[in-house]
């Protein structure tokens, strides 16, 4: 509880702390980027100096120590440009492409834009000058914070999904035990009804009422299996979904209003899919009481099935308010709905359905506002 209490604060604590934690690496990156610069520039600085204590110095004088500085350049590219303006020198550098006066420009264009040049002097007259780029080692440097931020972007990326998934496996969890709870509680009235239309039949009362509290006891028998197994992972069988199409039609059919003109498109022969009956059923029944819904009782609705050569679709079109193009992905999470009373679980239940239960899919497959919608449920063949 106290956990629970606080794991907001928590949350927000880590997310202030890693962004500080980030900004300060980052930081520190760039400081020491900086300061491997300068230390380069030191370096180049100390090679113009000596550059001209060779250029100086007399022919029997001891230049070990000149001599050692300019080569100890191994990894900075550097030109030596004369003031007339031909190439003097250069290191670390393709000498392959040294040689294109195209490059050579595109080269020195490019140093100077990366580190400010260093005049080679002679006496008080200016004889040269260095051009420098960033070593190797220091581009790469440069690139490090950009790689930090993307694995700083993965990690959290990753623990974005293992919350978002460890969150819907709880609602899972919830709705699970929703729906055995809700199972078991209606099948303690149900075994009551069972029993008193037993005990009716006995008292000579009217068959026709017998059979039509029969048929709300078969009815509730069946929602009690639609909850018992959505806590739980159903079993599929090989059924015919024309078959199990028109059962569910026909049935939602008999029960509304007539201002409703009902169509059916199907074909004439078996089409066999892997299927749980009550479930696929409560599918069918769901997007045709949203449709009607969506046409406020007046209205042409209609199913159709269509086959492919390993896939069939069954349609749900009505001629209701529509769906905006923003809210074709939504209308299938937990709680939306655009209805002034409802849950909005229709829509997300279905969907579980399809696509958890049956490895199936389930989509807005078109929609205009005020025109009305088509959804489109895609199967496997059996």
């Amino acid at each position: 509880m106290i956990f629970t209490k606080y794991s907001n604060t928590l949350r927000w604590v880590i997310i202030i702390a890693s962004f500080a934690i980030v900004s300060l690496i980052l930081w520190k990156t760039y400081e020491f980027f900086q300061h491997f610069k300068e230390e380069e520039r030191t370096k180049m600085e100390n090679w113009s100096f000596a550059q001209t204590d060779l250029i100086n110095s007399e022919t029997n004088a001891n230049l070990d120590l000149t001599l050692k500085i300019l080569s100890s350049n191994k990894t900075t590219p550097m030109l030596v440009i004369n003031e007339d303006g031909s190439l003097s020198s250069y290191n670390n550098i393709n000498e392959e492409k040294i040689s294109d006066s195209l490059y050579l420009k595109k080269l020195i264009l490019r140093f100077k834009e990366e580190n400010r040049p260093i005049p080679v002097k002679l006496d008080d007259s200016i004889v040269g000058t260095i051009y420098y780029g960033n070593s190797e080692l220091l581009n790469k440097l440069k690139y490090y914070p950009l790689a930090l931020l993307l694995i700083v972007f993965l990690f959290g990326a990753v623990i974005f999904f293992f919350y978002r998934s460890n969150k819907n496996a709880t609602q899972n969890k919830l709705w699970s035990g929703m729906a055995k709870e809700t199972a078991h509680q209606i099948g303690t009235p149900l075994s009551s009804l069972i029993g008193w239309a037993e005990i009716l039949k006995s008292e000579n009362t009217n068959p026709e009422y017998i059979v039509e509290i029969e048929k709300d006891i078969d009815r509730l028998q069946t929602i009690t299996e639609r909850f018992s197994k959505i806590g739980s992972i159903p079993t599929l069988e090989v059924a015919d979904i024309v078959k199990e199409t028109i059962d569910s039609y026909d049935y939602l059919k008999a029960r509304s209003s007539n201002l409703i003109e009902f169509d059916i498109i199907i074909p004439d022969e078996k089409i066999l899919v892997n299927l749980n009956k009550q479930l696929y059923s409560w599918c069918i029944e769901n997007l045709v009481k949203n449709a009607i819904d969506a046409m406020k009782g007046r209205g042409k609705l209609s199913v159709e099935i269509s086959q492919l050569e390993n896939t069939i679709m069954v349609m749900v079109t009505d001629t209701g308010k529509g769906i905006y193009k923003k809210d074709f992905n939504k209308i299938f999470e937990p709680g939306f709905t655009t209805k002034k009373r409802g849950w909005g679980l229709g829509l997300s239940l279905t969907k579980r359905i399809i696509e958890d239960f049956h490895d199936g899919k389930i989509k807005v497959l078109q929609s205009e506002k005020n025109k009305g919608t088509t959804f489109q449920i895609t199967l496997k063949r059996a």
